[in-house]
């Protein structure tokens, strides 16, 4: 076995972990901060070197995975066929490619032909109908488990409450024959369905007219207004929110189908909404086409779309192809170029994040790209400014990867006049003044004084933060006016504010005061690995958090342990452990603890040991369990010791199986996988 460079192994975990954490702003919090064509560009880099290095394999990966777990506000629930996410096609050869790839598969010479549709810019969910009516709605979440929706997505006025019964075959606005003049079809005593959520351009301007009216801030694109509309705790909120669907899919149903267009056509009888721009039973090549015409006139669309979606219209031949654990092989979103303009650099200014990392943003001649208006894009660090040379008073294109969030592309040279200026990091925090340093091997400048404002402002953010102490209330611009006013000089500090002090910040009269103040005194009863997440401690984020507490089960344990000790964990390594034991080597941070241990916060420390009846066993699940939850499931799993997997391989213990299991189960039979069901784990668990 050759050996793998240290350097190789470093640049597998910093793309996992970057992945995994834009995964979760993407696909949970709907606050991405890298567009689409980076994100793109890391994931085959990293698909690349696990391809050159196999022995790098790790079930967790991003690669192996689609997206990221859902927020704890919402109940969920798990989806009987996983949500795929689809592989992308950037060119013409791409897409030729793809077509090659499941030729080779089937076996077969034959023209295979394609059902294209549009990519909406919007937000995926499945709804589930029984006997014709809607039980249940939840959005995609992570691919595996979703959140459940039900009251939103019942006051979309273009989804049915109860499916049509017995209605004629509709006339068809898409090419094709359709499933014959005047044909009825009874109504599925099960049926899943998919389809994506969004906001028209007409819809999005009356709802920011609203919102000004009220005073409050404008949405900043479509998808935001759509996401934040359909994930409200309060459905009446939705209800006044222009969202509408378009129905693309189904999950389980009892329908008897034989082709994706049949499906869509179904779905049409049924009384669910279909794009009118879906073209059917065509080749490759006149789907490429039609992605070229479409793409020429998106911008005349009445809302957002961001590609083409291109599957294999002949569903025994989808059932042949199957899929990876990522995407189906069946199907595939080819992208729309960013849409692009140009315009100048004002100036570039410097914001410090809760690490200390400086990080340079550009400050734009606002322009209009595709709907929206860019004033600002972040330049990253040094590195990338320096890669592409931009300078202030440069013209530069600029462009909204996935038609949303801006970047700098290139700088147009030849509208350079000589008065340009060259941007250099500065030497010292433009907030408080210190020396900033740029370690050896690393692209980030960083402010070393720990009690910059700045820094601190984003750390009490993040302590607060829903994946830590998840105060509801206390946002950012509250962060700041309590920071600014002397009241926060550490996350301690939040713990010791009452309404009264609230009170007198900006737009916080006694009611929101209170409200806060219990916010604040209900998130005192934390877990322990949310509790480490919080503390902000440099490489620990939501995973190593959850890996640390479990290993250590409790502070003291872990304010006690070495270098060599935190090392030996598995998933942590040297530079975790180095930061770990620096960290809590600071007076100022036990300091911190202590007198958040003071105010009464209670740390909810794991199972004890005689407990932990799965330690390091890995199970995957599959299938509907008989009165739980995959996500209560994993949670029994990792609470006994054990980890739960997205995928089979030789190094799962047990397949946790229930109704309705995938294909991993005829895999975990190959691999000779031991297969469990929900009683057997019970007994497991039992002490």
């Amino acid at each position: 076995m050759k050996e793998i460079d240290a350097d190789i192994v470093n640049k597998v975990n910093a793309l996992r972990k970057a992945l995994h954490r834009h995964n979760y702003l993407y696909y949970v919090l709907d606050d991405p901060e890298v567009s689409d064509a980076e994100y793109d560009r890391m994931m085959l880099e990293l698909t690349a070197l696990e391809e050159a290095w196999p022995e790098l394999y790790d079930p967790d990966s991003p690669t192996s995975r689609v997206g990221a777990p859902p927020l704890s506000q919402f109940e969920t629930i798990a989806h009987s066929i996983p949500m795929l996410s689809l592989g992308n096609a950037f060119t013409d050869s791409d897409i030729i490619d793809f077509d090659h790839r499941v030729r080779k598969i089937l076996r077969t010479d034959d023209e295979i032909l394609y059902t294209v549709e549009p990519k909406l810019d919007g937000l995926a969910v499945e709804l589930v109908y029984e006997k014709g009516k809607l039980i249940v709605a939840s959005t995609r979440g992570d691919g595996i488990n979703g959140e459940v929706i039900t009251a939103n997505v019942r006051t979309i006025r273009s989804v049915p409450l109860l499916l049509q019964v017995n209605t004629p075959t509709l006339p068809s606005p898409f090419k094709g024959e359709g499933l014959g003049g005047g044909e009825k079809r009874n109504i599925p005593l099960r049926l899943e369905v998919r389809g994506e959520v969004f906001i028209s351009h007409e819809g999005f301007k009356i709802l920011n007219e609203e919102q000004l009216n009220q005073n409050l801030p404008p949405f900043a694109n479509p998808r935001n207004a759509a996401a934040g509309s359909l994930r409200q705790l309060d459905s009446s909120i939705t209800a006044k929110r222009p969202l509408e669907i378009f129905f693309y899919g189904v999950g389980v149903t009892d329908l008897r189908l034989k082709s994706h267009w049949e499906t869509l056509q179904t779905l049409q009888e049924l009384g669910l909404r279909i794009n009118p721009l879906i073209r059917s039973e065509i080749t490759i090549e006149e789907a490429v086409d039609y992605y070229k015409a479409l793409g020429d006139k998106r911008h005349l669309l009445p809302y957002d779309i961001d590609g083409m979606v291109i599957k294999v219209d002949d569903l025994s031949l989808q059932t042949k192809l199957g899929s990876t654990s990522r995407s189906p092989r069946w199907a595939i979103a080819y992208k729309f170029k960013a849409m692009q303009e140009t315009t100048r650099v004002l100036n570039i200014d410097v914001q410090v994040g809760r690490t200390g990392v400086l990080t340079p943003v550009a400050h734009l001649q606002p322009v209009n790209v595709g709907g929206a208006m860019v004033r600002r894009a972040t330049l990253h660090n040094e590195d990338e400014i320096e890669r592409k040379d931009i300078r202030i008073g440069d013209t530069v294109l600029v462009q909204r990867a996935g038609d949303v969030i801006p970047e700098v592309v290139k700088v147009i040279e030849s509208k350079r006049t000589g008065l340009e200026r060259i941007f250099h990091m500065p030497l010292n925090c433009p907030v408080c003044g210190s020396i900033v340093i740029r370690a050896k091997g690393e692209t980030a400048t960083r402010c070393i004084n720990a009690t910059c404002l700045a820094q601190l402002k984003e750390r009490i953010k993040h302590f607060s933060s829903k994946g830590a102490f998840d105060i509801d209330g206390l946002g950012d611009k509250l962060v700041e006016q309590l920071v600014d006013k002397g009241l926060l000089a550490s996350y301690a500090d939040i713990f010791y504010l009452d309404a009264v002090k609230i009170e007198g910040m900006e737009r916080m009269g006694a009611r929101s005061a209170e409200k806060l103040a219990c916010a604040i005194e209900k998130s005192k009863k934390i877990k322990f690995n949310r509790f480490l997440y919080a503390l902000g401690i440099r490489h620990v984020g939501e995973h190593v958090a959850k890996i640390l507490a479990r290993e250590f089960k409790s502070l003291d344990n872990l304010l006690d342990a070495t270098e060599k000790q935190i090392e030996a964990v598995e998933g942590a390594g040297s530079v975790i452990a180095e930061s770990v034991v620096n960290f809590f080597k600071q007076n100022t941070n036990r300091e911190v603890i202590s007198r958040i241990l003071d105010s009464n916060v209670c740390i909810l420390f794991q199972a004890g040991e005689k407990e932990r009846t799965l330690e390091d066993k890995v199970f995957v699940l599959t299938g509907t369990l008989e009165d739980l939850t995959r996500n209560q499931a994993k949670e029994m799993i990792e609470a006994a010791g054990g980890r739960v997997s997205g995928s089979v391989s030789r190094k799962t213990d047990y397949l946790l199986a229930g109704s309705s299991p995938g294909s991993k189960l005829s895999l975990a039979k190959d691999l000779g996988v031991e297969i469990i069901d929900q009683a057997t784990l019970q007994k497991m668990l039992s002490p």
